[in-house]
């Protein structure tokens, strides 16, 4: 095993959610690993423990011919290949990749006398590649020599027979007049606005659904739950289309017209905004604007209230941390007296991204800067504070100017600064950015953004950077 393959080990636990399957019906699920069927022993099954679908790996590891050792006194596991050495301990979620440390969602376990870990630990750093027909419960094991795959599954091809990366979707939701699809990879959907009845229809080439905690029903369509949604009566969702693979969503209206959609990714997720334009009022109530001569600057806590944004690996939601550090700003920037600062929420409420973008428009801010925390607990070795402007020369002066200084306080990796299209960023009119300051799912990261100390530096630098770019001493 290549150590890119182990360094791939931080990005584990890849969940296989089968939802209202019992033991029985995990037990039934296939194997095949390069399009063999992998016999399993008597006294050996695919288990679902907590939704997470577990696999003997010494079944796997076998037929792949890796060595395991297995120490009855400590209860640990050795893989090793070549120097390649990872370590796992039963009923532990700690492992050692490498002799770095790295937090698993789900311990390994012993059942009927077998260690069994999750799917995606088995495959990823067995060097497998891994997709699921969720139709059938098979899970399809490809190792690096053989590239072949399964027809539903398969990648396909262009007409010039290039190769095209298939995305699979793992979760889809909807809520605060938001479509949010979380992908394995980027897609640039194809949005439709149709009549008759009224709906918006969203394409997704090149995609198949892939661990999708949702149920699919027996024509593989799924419908979500919509109580309390104000404009949708249903979401609806299918594979529409194979060879080229394509997911359609469609999003039925209630109403005809005054519904504005705009899209943006954020980490793995796209979101899609469907925003009520008719007799629009903004529930954030902007103020008249300060005294002749100070400089308006709006601070942003990313998500809110029933949005509780990305989630850390210690299961803490981004909006607390964003709202935390962003409450540190403000309480800085109070004491400037060349400053206004207004917050778009300083508590637990969610204002739509549309809603934030016309308070700080009618403002007529000068500063606009919304906080955030990035998480993707797929891939924990993910870490870093990274800085995003759109396009505006006056945005990438400002990003400039706090970027260098949050880098230095953070004290995490620097990810540089970045050209992005999110809607806060690029609707306002004023110089704005949108700052991640580290990773949540990262531990260290973490520890560092969960520090009352360095969020004040973090704030510190913010306030330092604005200063800088308004030329205010």
């Amino acid at each position: 095993m290549k150590k890119v393959i182990l360094l791939m080990f931080l990005s584990l636990f890849f969940l296989i959610v089968l939802p209202d399957q019992s033991q029985a019906a995990a037990n039934q699920s296939k194997i095949i690993l390069d399009d063999q069927e992998v016999i399993l022993p008597s006294d050996v099954q695919i288990t679902v423990i907590n939704q997470h679908v577990m696999i003997p790996i010494r079944v796997v590891t076998e037929n792949l011919k890796f060595r395991v050792d297995w120490d009855q006194k400590s209860h640990s596991v050795k893989i090793q290949q070549n120097s390649n050495i990872i370590s796992l301990h039963v009923d532990q979620r700690e492992a050692k990749v490498a002799e770095k440390t790295v937090i698993l969602d789900i311990a390994p376990q012993i059942l009927n006398k077998s260690v069994v870990v999750p799917i995606r630990f088995v495959s990823e750093e067995m060097g497998l590649a891994v997709t699921w027909d969720n139709k059938d419960k098979i899970v399809y094991l490809t190792s690096n020599n053989n590239h072949s795959a399964p027809t539903e599954d398969s990648t396909p091809h262009s007409e010039n027979n290039e190769k095209v990366s298939l995305k699979h979707l793992n979760e889809i939701n909807f809520l605060n007049n938001q479509l949010v699809v979380r992908l394995d990879g980027k897609v640039t959907p194809i949005i439709s606005h149709l009549k008759d009845p009224q709906r918006i229809v969203v394409d997704l080439p090149d995609t198949t659904f892939g661990d999708l905690s949702q149920r699919l029903d027996s024509g593989s369509v799924g419908k979500l739950d919509l109580q309390g949604q104000p404009n949708v009566s249903e979401v609806r969702y299918s594979l529409f289309n194979r060879d080229p693979d394509q997911v359609r969503i469609v999003i039925e209206l209630k109403q005809a017209s005054g519904i504005e959609v705009n899209h943006e990714f954020i980490g793995d997720q796209l979101v899609i905004d469907l925003n009520d334009t008719s007799d629009f009022e903004s529930p954030i109530q902007a103020p008249s604007a300060g005294e002749q001569g100070r400089k308006i600057v709006v601070i942003d806590p990313g998500h809110g209230g029933n949005d509780p944004g990305t989630t850390s690996i210690s299961n803490k939601h981004e909006k607390d941390f964003n709202l935390a550090l962003s409450l540190k700003v403000q309480e800085l920037l109070l004491k400037e007296p060349e400053i206004e600062v207004l917050m778009t929420r300083d508590s637990d409420v969610y204002p739509t991204r549309t809603e934030r973008v016309l308070f700080a428009n009618k403002l007529n801010a000068d500063v606009f800067v919304s906080i955030h925390g990035n998480s993707v607990l797929e891939s924990p070795q993910a870490n870093g504070t990274e800085t995003h402007y759109y396009q505006r020369s006056s945005s990438r002066e400002l990003a400039n100017a706090i970027h260098k200084r949050l880098i230095k306080a953070m004290g995490l990796r620097d990810r540089g600064i970045k050209d992005s299209s999110f809607q806060v960023i690029r609707e306002t009119k004023m110089a704005a950015v949108l700052l991640e300051a580290g990773f949540l799912s990262n531990i260290s990261d973490e520890k560092a953004m969960l520090s009352n100390s360095v969020q004040y530096q973090a704030a510190q630098a913010i306030v330092d950077g604005i200063k800088e770019y308004l030329s205010i001493r």
